[in-house]
């Protein structure tokens, strides 16, 4: 049995208190993505037709970081959680097909499960599906007891279950799959007579149980990925399960990392073949890495894109755009909105912000080049600077290509260095300067013969 719709309801409205965070739970990041992101985008990756999350505290914040990959229905009080789906009535109460419920704290969960999860329940033809998992030490956990069938028989809390229940390893992992008209009937008839007040989810898997509805669970292979967040310990968890499944995914697809454990890549990221990664690299979000790169050791990249064949040695980087065999660093710091084209070298301690640079330029060393348009084969001597800011507004400063910019130089903006030109060393240029021309912008200097003789230094 098949059903050609199929729908989900993301459970994301809990406070969270047990993170002790200004920070909406599910927003918590796991490398570099927040928690109920990764929910999302797993779940986007099935034949879903719609997705509604349920949110509370810090709603518009959730609905924010989830515009336009969800629906949202609010749950104004937490109730529990067969309250929290009941939310989600006005959108699907009236629809056929199936049901995923994931909690938005399970960052870990592969679109792979859940996938296999809907499958098994389509194919016994079952009302409810429990997606369980095998826990060592299952202490806490809900524990699964199914029947001669292999169906569900029920689930057991682990404070109500006998000591032969309590050594049932198979656990509920609180995400399941239900037929959608059954789990809005079954959601009328839950009772909150218990300790907490509670409307809880579950107690539909009993509903449907008692109905005598097929009730079945399906087994993820991989405990973790059934990891709930719900303070600073488990999220430390989540974050190094994460980061081992995005690097073990680079690592097979071609990409070396020296070190895994000391290599930290948001979920985003892509990497070309042949790219090396060093120890103490930090990619994150947004970055795109072409083929046979060396990024690292202790290198930090946001949101760029780099061609092939560049290196990228103990430096940061963020919001631009690198070329192909470009070389970074050591300690060099590349700002946002930069350009730096093919075959660019930007060397120690070298700080670039708002600029471009032409194909095949250079800046070797201990220069600050920001709001420049730097052309081609332009070469900046050590301790170059383009003085941009006149403590009110910033100007530009353009060098055409094939530049020679001497030593110790400040180029005061705005100002236009033509094709060819040449600065001499140590001159401050405050107007433009011909192409082709040598512009010295500095004091003659004077010789005065015997002069430290007279400054009795030594008396």
């Amino acid at each position: 049995m098949t059903n050609s719709n199929r729908f989900s309801v993301i459970l994301a409205a809990g406070q969270g208190t047990r993170m002790k965070s200004k920070l909406y739970k599910v927003l918590h990041p796991v490398c570099g993505k927040p928690m109920v992101e990764h929910v999302v985008d797993q779940i986007s990756k099935l034949d879903i037709d719609k997705i509604v999350t349920i949110v509370g505290h810090g709603a518009e914040l959730v609905q924010s970081q989830l515009d336009g990959k969800s629906e949202f229905a609010l749950q104004e009080e937490q109730l529990g959680t067969a309250h929290a789906v009941m939310q989600a009535e006005s959108v699907l109460g009236d629809k056929e097909g199936v049901t995923l419920v994931v909690c938005g704290d399970t960052p870990l969960i592969k679109a792979s499960t859940m996938e296999a999860l809907i499958k098994h329940h389509e194919e016994l033809g079952a009302k409810a599906t429990i997606l369980t998992a095998y826990a060592e030490n299952p202490t806490g956990y809900g524990r699964i007891i199914r029947n001669g069938e292999g169906l569900v028989e029920k689930i057991v809390e682990h404070k109500d279950a006998s000591e032969e229940e309590r050594n049932v390893k198979e656990i509920n992992t609180g995400t399941y799959c239900f037929d959608n008209q059954y789990l809005f009937n079954a959601l009328k008839n839950v009772s909150n007579e218990n300790s907490q007040g509670e409307y809880y989810l579950p107690d539909v898997v009993e509903i449907l149980k008692d109905q005598g509805e097929i009730v079945s669970a399906y087994s993820t292979d991989e405990f973790a990925e059934t990891l709930g967040v719900n303070d600073r310990v488990a999220l430390s968890e989540a974050e190094n399960f994460m980061k081992k499944r995005i690097n073990e995914e680079h690592m097979r697809g071609g990409v070396t990392i020296i070190d895994p454990a000391n290599t930290y890549i948001a979920a985003d990221v892509e990497i070309g073949r042949d790219t090396v990664l060093y120890p103490g690299t930090v990619l994150k979000s947004g970055t795109v890495i072409g083929e046979d790169c060396k990024i690292g050791p202790n290198s930090e990249i946001e949101n760029c894109t780099i061609g092939n064949g560049t290196v990228i040695r103990q430096s940061v980087a963020a919001d631009s755009s690198i070329g192909s065999d470009v070389n970074i660093g050591p300690f060099a710091h590349i700002r946002p909105q930069s350009s730096i084209h093919d075959e660019v070298k930007i060397g120690n301690f070298v700080e670039i912000k708002k600029s471009t640079f032409g194909k095949g330029s250079k800046a070797s060393h201990l220069s600050y080049i920001g709001d420049a348009e730097v052309g081609s084969d332009v070469n900046l001597g050590c301790g170059s600077i383009t003085v941009n800011y006149d403590g009110k507004n910033k100007f530009l400063t353009k060098i055409e290509d094939g530049v020679f910019v001497g030593c110790n130089s400040n180029l005061v903006a705005p100002v236009n260095i033509g094709k060819g030109a040449y600065i001499a060393a140590g001159s401050t240029i405050t107007e433009d300067v011909p192409g082709e021309a040598l512009s010295i912008a500095r004091a003659r200097q004077v010789n005065k013969e015997d002069y430290v003789s007279k400054l009795n230094m030594n008396k």
